[in-house]
């Protein structure tokens, strides 16, 4: 399985433009010791020609621009692209919830060939069914093919044509929030905010991406036979965003880093060969390279998310 880190920030990107916390003034005046990093998203592939985003963020055009294996190809006779067929890499996007930040890039999608979106039934509601926006791209049916994601039961990831990918994924709960656009008509359930299993059908390999998080519950046993994990690495403390603005991180349901009660201590004995810090705040210090937390994230066996970094596993 072929996986390619498109993003690695939490919403805005790092630097955001509205932005001047330490970690934003690294990356712009200091040397770049914080690299520019775009907003969470991952792609995954078994063939390397068919890819499937997990989360579609608003820099997904940006994203496709910097990742030559998401652009269609020159058609070999009369140099058409591939889309003008019909075809194209991206087969699909698979949405962890219904966060603007995970999502509004599939508007940027109806501009190509046609893919399939797997979401889970509440997500689907909130963000198609109920949005006139998302509506538009969805009631072209040879545009968008929903899919439902079931919780706990690995569904095979498949092209508009039905084949199968060589991945499946597997959807579960995980402790999140309700987005703020579809609070006054979703109530909280399981199905509103997943983590996600990529399996490889050949090899059995797993990825785990679980780029939002308000609890580690349940996480170290989803990732126990895994080979790689993408979490949520949005905030170092449960104090940072309160230097910048109101909301809290578990306010927000977004686990900490640190802390006794924070992710990498309690995910910091995992027995998963390769770990990764995701969907990263502006303000987390972790970005800085170099810093006293990004040593103690390293020294625990976690890495930080790049955009570009690209695995093979």
């Amino acid at each position: 399985m072929r996986v390619v880190v498109l993003g690695s920030a939490a919403g805005g990107g790092l630097p955001p433009w509205s932005c001047a916390c330490p970690s934003c003034e690294a990356q712009r005046r200091e040397g770049g010791r914080a690299k520019p990093r775009s907003q969470d998203s991952l792609a995954v592939s078994a063939d390397g020609q068919r890819w499937f985003l997990l989360n579609v963020s608003p820099d997904v055009m940006r994203q496709i621009e910097w990742n030559t294996a998401l652009q269609p190809a020159i058609a070999a006779a009369g140099g058409e692209r591939g889309m003008r067929s019909g075809t194209g890499p991206i087969a699909g996007a698979v949405l962890t919830n219904a966060d603007l930040e995970h999502s509004i890039g599939l508007l940027s999608l109806q501009q190509w060939a046609p893919f399939g979106l797997y979401a889970t039934r509440a997500t689907y509601a909130g963000l198609v069914v109920q949005n006139a926006v998302f509506r538009a791209p969805s009631q072209q049916r040879s545009q968008v093919l929903y899919r439902e994601l079931e919780l706990d039961a690995f569904v095979p990831l498949r092209d508009v044509a039905g084949r199968r990918s060589g991945l499946s994924v597997c959807a579960f709960p995980v402790l999140g929030q309700v987005p703020s656009h579809m609070q006054a008509f979703i109530e909280p359930s399981d199905e509103t905010n997943v983590g996600l299993t990529i399996r490889d059908d050949l090899t059995g390999t797993r990825v785990v991406y679980v780029p939002g998080a308000g609890s580690a519950d349940g996480i170290a046993e989803r990732s126990r036979d895994a080979s790689c994990l993408f979490f949520d690495g949005t905030c170092w403390s449960d104090e940072e965003l309160g230097v910048t603005e109101p909301p809290r991180p578990r306010a927000l349901a977004h686990l900490p880093v640190s802390g006794p009660a924070g992710s990498l201590r309690l995910l910091g004995k995992l027995p998963v060969p390769r770990r990764f810090y995701t969907h990263v705040n502006d303000t987390n210090p972790m970005l800085r390279e170099g810093s006293a937390e990004r040593r103690a994230v390293e020294a625990q066996g976690w890495n930080v998310a790049e955009d570009g970094l690209e695995l093979y596993v």
